[in-house]
């Protein structure tokens, strides 16, 4: 058991780039469709990274790089630790620890773009971390343990059925982890973005290229939690967290593309607003129910 684990904690370091670059891949070309273009290749995201990487480290200070590294490290060591089937709730501080990076990294450049990007950054950190620690809480209410091997393991029927609430909650704060519209307020992978690149505007070359690259493997985790409200002890499990994993990546896709980027202020307001209905009641519920 504890030899699978290794592997599949391996297979996520040497595979998740490549499984979310093909997946944003395929989501430039289906956006482009729904706008009724032809859209690039779905390898573009490849060449995207592969063009970043080839340029010289043009890095603002020194003490930016270190917090990217810093970032880059954090992201993963999250991924590690999930996908190995270790703490959820580790996870979640692991990457709150992560995101501080990001914005240390936007700050040390001292740019008025930046500095604007970093404050929307710490806004839509705030909406969301209510939202991922209660995730965390909810599987342990109902599966007694933050440990995600032995959530899945000890799990006879999938956990959706207990929390479809802390479910419909994250997948609504998801848009705010992918960036995507209505709430790219602080970065965005579009070229409507009116503080250019926001948290990322000081970043080039390798620099981004390291951002593009952790924030892949960051999607690859918070995929992962959505696939773990559909895992249990049985083997099939796995058909259908990834049948649910590609419904939600598309549905983020379709609200992506219909939607008009809204002000910080209403974006806080939806996700504590979704946060405190659709979790707390679950939550309420579950007491009652576990207790």
């Amino acid at each position: 058991m504890t030899t699978t684990r290794i592997i599949i904690a391996v297979l996520y370091v040497l595979l998740a780039p490549f499984v979310i670059g093909l997946l944003d891949g395929f989501d430039r070309k289906i956006s482009a469709r729904m706008q009724g273009r032809r859209g690039p290749s779905v390898l573009q995201p490849f060449f995207d990274i592969k063009k970043l990487f080839e340029k010289e480290f043009l890095t603002a200070n020194k003490q930016q790089l270190f917090m990217i590294y810093s970032y880059v490290f954090f992201i993963v060591l999250s991924g590690v630790i999930f996908f190995a089937g270790f703490d959820l709730l580790l996870v979640v501080f692991s990457l709150s620890t992560a995101a501080m990076f990001l914005i240390l990294a936007s700050t040390s450049t001292h740019s008025p773009f930046s500095s604007q990007g970093t404050h929307r950054e710490l806004v839509q950190i705030m909406s969301c971390e209510p939202m991922e620690l209660l995730v965390a809480v909810g599987f342990y209410l109902a599966t007694k343990t933050f440990n995600v091997n032995e959530i899945v393991m000890n799990s006879t029927y999938s956990n959706i059925i207990y929390l479809p609430g802390f479910f419909v909650g994250f997948v609504f704060i998801l848009t705010i982890k992918f960036r995507k519209s209505p709430f790219d307020i602080s970065t965005s992978h579009h070229a409507h973005q009116e503080v250019i690149k926001g948290v990322t505007s000081e970043m080039v070359g390798k620099e981004y290229g390291m951002v593009t690259l952790a924030e892949w493997y960051e999607n690859a985790i918070l995929l992962g939690i959505v696939g773990l409200f559909f895992l249990n002890s049985n083997p099939l499990s796995v058909i259908g967290a990834i049948v649910a994993i590609l419904v939600v990546w598309f549905l983020e896709i379709l609200i992506d593309n219909t939607s008009a980027r809204v002000k910080w202020q209403l974006m806080l307001k939806l996700a504590w607003g979704v946060t405190i209905v659709a979790a707390g009641m679950n939550l309420f519920l579950l007491e009652i129910i576990m207790g």
